[in-house]
């Protein structure tokens, strides 16, 4: 069964009689969270709402003032997921999420583009695509593919836009002889379990393929494509090439001004000037953070030398600016077992790092309590004692425990 939605790719409503409705349980994404919802399966006669198919994702939208959270296509009949029952024999009005649907037959039908130019140019098949919420992709088979045949393929796409060539769709009968149908490349967009009319998607002078999707009119409504770049597949001697399609470009370049006005008022430069500013203050940042641990590694010595004069029970230091490299270093140059040391590094009010180090009973005593009250988790081996922590705001209260424990011994 042909859909009206696969009649009419522009059409956004048309009114239905349900066939069918059963109770059911399944899977949505609400407000960015998976949820288990029970409700029902809603089976019409026809549906302007596209089922799952292709690499396409389903279309979203409403049956009268229901939201429709998922469409499914089993066999030849398309099944509606919502939260309430229809009567069967309603006559019910499905609406679809235009804008959904816009970006989906854009990128669908830009994906038809960039896969027969790629196999035109440089004979580069696509074995499989992925029609992402953001950037989408096409798996090529082929170990690796240069910036310049990218390119190529980029700019032929776009001038085809130009010539804004008709994109047709005709209907074969399922019992259309094989060999009429030779001519047509069907492995990536038609469903294995496909039944009924069988549509191919034509674009002149260019393509034409078996698909079950939803595609533009004209190539012209594509606007515009970008291909982003290239990346290894998972699978061996293969690549994924990642692109943008339509309103999706668009909305791609408005968040790059947004991002580059934001940068322009924060470094005080020209546009044109940011990668070799900001690769300067990456350079003067990278000299700041060795000036820094070279004093910081002077200050270890320094506090390292009041240790070995020290005759305390124990010591206490806190360095905000400093690493574990900096309480390693003041271990090591004070080479003191019997003074119980108590070291920390990081935010006073966040995250940081701490060393226990010194006499082994004291350092089981006190580490359970220390940790609790910094948020921390952490292991001993033999005299020292390393954890990471998340609350040093608690570090007074851990410093009064230290204190308080020598103190009464």
């Amino acid at each position: 069964m042909v859909f009206k939605c696969q009649e009419d790719s522009f059409l956004k409503e048309f009114t239905s009689k349900v066939i069918s409705c059963d109770k059911s349980e399944f899977d949505a994404t609400v407000d960015g969270k998976n949820v288990k919802i029970n409700g029902y399966e809603v089976i019409l006669e026809n549906t302007v709402l596209f089922p799952e198919g292709g690499g396409q994702p389903c279309d979203h939208g409403f049956l009268n003032d229901q939201p429709v959270y998922q469409v499914s296509r089993r066999g030849d009949k398309a099944v509606h997921f919502v939260e309430k029952p229809f009567n069967v024999g309603d006559d019910v009005k499905g609406v679809i999420d235009w804008n959904r649907r816009l970006d989906n037959m854009q990128q669908h039908s830009g994906q038809h583009l960039i896969s027969a130019i790629l196999i035109r140019e440089f004979k580069f098949d696509t074995i499989s695509w992925y029609l992402g919420e953001e950037v989408s992709y096409v798996e090529l088979d082929t170990p690796k593919i240069t910036q310049e045949q990218i390119d190529h393929v980029e700019n032929i796409c776009n001038e085809l836009i130009r010539e804004h060539r008709p994109v047709v769709v005709d209907i074969f009968d399922e019992n259309t002889p094989p060999e009429k149908l030779e001519n047509y490349r069907s492995a990536r967009d038609l469903p294995a379990d496909h039944v009924g009319d069988i549509r191919v998607v034509t674009i002149e002078g260019i393509d034409s393929n078996m698909c079950c999707g939803t595609h533009v009119a004209n190539l012209s409504q594509l606007q515009a494509i970008k291909l982003l770049h290239s990346e290894k597949s998972k699978r061996k001697d293969k690549v994924l090439l990642y692109f943008l399609i339509g309103n999706r470009v668009i909305n791609r370049l408005n968040n790059c001004l947004k991002r580059e006005q934001k940068l322009t008022a924060l470094l005080k430069t020209n546009p044109v000037q940011h990668p070799e500013f900001v690769e300067k203050l990456i350079q003067n940042t990278k000299s700041l953070n060795k000036n820094l641990q070279t004093v910081l590694k002077d200050l270890a010595v320094y506090e390292a030398a009041k240790l070995k004069e020290s005759k305390e029970k124990y010591f206490i230091l806190h360095r905000k600016e400093a690493d574990p490299t900096f309480m390693s270093i003041l271990i090591k140059e004070a080479g003191r077992t019997d003074i119980f040391q108590f070291l920390s590094v990081g935010d006073e009010k966040g995250a940081g790092n701490i060393v226990l180090y010194g006499n082994e009973k004291a350092i089981t005593d006190l580490s359970p309590n220390i940790c609790e009250l910094l948020g921390g988790k952490g292991a001993a081996q033999g005299n020292k004692f390393q954890a990471k922590v998340t609350n040093l705001s608690n570090h007074k209260s851990a410093v009064k425990l230290v204190k308080e424990y020598f103190d009464q011994k």
